[in-house]
């Protein structure tokens, strides 16, 4: 994110927070991609920040998280001090969050790690009346972009290659499987997992879309599926290929702002390669 761009949200978040009678007079920022996070100080809140463009995913987090905490699922919460909503400001769209201070180091554990998404996706089952995608409709948008040289110009043919048969045949090999499919968080990976005083809480639900639960499993530690009850095996692995397909076309985006992201699209292909030649044989896409 450029530096004019986190100045803009700092100033927006600031102001918003003081004008809903919050102390805010300084701001942290925790992590800056297309959303931007910042840590607000005295009053111990956390704000995202994002474009006004992303006003309706963030208001579908919001309401997502807001029906979670209610259920008593494993989620972090909002700032109870103000209404849960998506404040606008200067062309931005900002909520507010509890700050949990860390607790520990320590990693998260398979079983932990499963024991809590199963937690999570069960409170999922429970909520109604939310239009939200297909993993299958992420997986054309990573597509869109593999298949687009204007938007991935640094990608190398054979990489794009890999990239595309991998997408499209593990995702219509996936959703042909007939497995229920469900609310699910969209990415639930470490980065996404908060250790606290209450316990492990997920955060930033506005990737959730509907599919089997082995695409969410995929995005945790490696063995995270022998905890987790019921887990297809076989489709998890093809699940964590997939994933890493996704991420790599991402990471490819001339746009990306992820830090460090280019460099991981390079570690995401060789994995996927890897992953291939080690046994997972994916035919040849249409």
């Amino acid at each position: 994110m450029q530096t004019s761009e986190a100045r803009s949200a700092v100033d927006a978040a600031l102001s918003t927070a003081v004008a809903l009678g919050l102390e805010a007079k300084d701001a942290v920022v925790l992590h800056a991609s297309n959303r931007t996070m910042l840590r607000l100080l005295p009053c111990d809140v956390v704000a995202r920040v994002a474009p006004m463009a992303l006003k309706e995913s963030a208001e579908f987090e919001v309401e997502v998280a807001r029906r979670l905490a209610e259920a008593g699922s494993p989620v972090a919460a909002l700032e109870p001090r103000i209404e849960p909503r998506v404040y606008l400001r200067d062309g931005l769209a900002i909520n507010f969050w509890t700050y949990y201070e860390p607790v520990s180091p320590q990693a998260v554990t398979a079983a932990e790690y499963a024991e809590a998404l199963e937690r999570l996706h069960a409170g999922m089952r429970g909520l109604r009346g939310f239009a939200s995608p297909h993993f299958t409709d992420r997986v054309a948008e990573a597509l869109q972009l593999v298949d687009s040289p204007a938007e991935t110009p640094d990608l190398a043919d054979a990489d794009r290659e890999l990239l595309d048969t991998t997408l499209r045949t593990l995702s219509r090999s996936i959703a042909q499987r007939g497995t229920r499919d469900q609310l699910l968080h969209g990415e639930p990976h470490p980065g996404n997992l908060l250790r606290t005083k209450d316990g492990l809480l997920f955060i930033d639900f506005e990737t959730c879309c509907r599919g089997p639960v082995e695409f969410d499993i995929a995005h945790g530690p490696e063995d995270a599926g022998e905890h987790y009850p019921g887990a297809d095996q076989g489709m998890l692995r093809d699940c964590r290929v997939l994933i890493l397909a996704m991420v790599a076309a991402w990471r490819w985006d001339r746009n990306d702002q992820f830090p460090g992201g280019r460099q991981m699209g390079i570690e995401f292909v060789h994995q996927v390669r890897a992953a291939l030649a080690n046994g997972l044989h994916v035919a040849p896409g249409t």
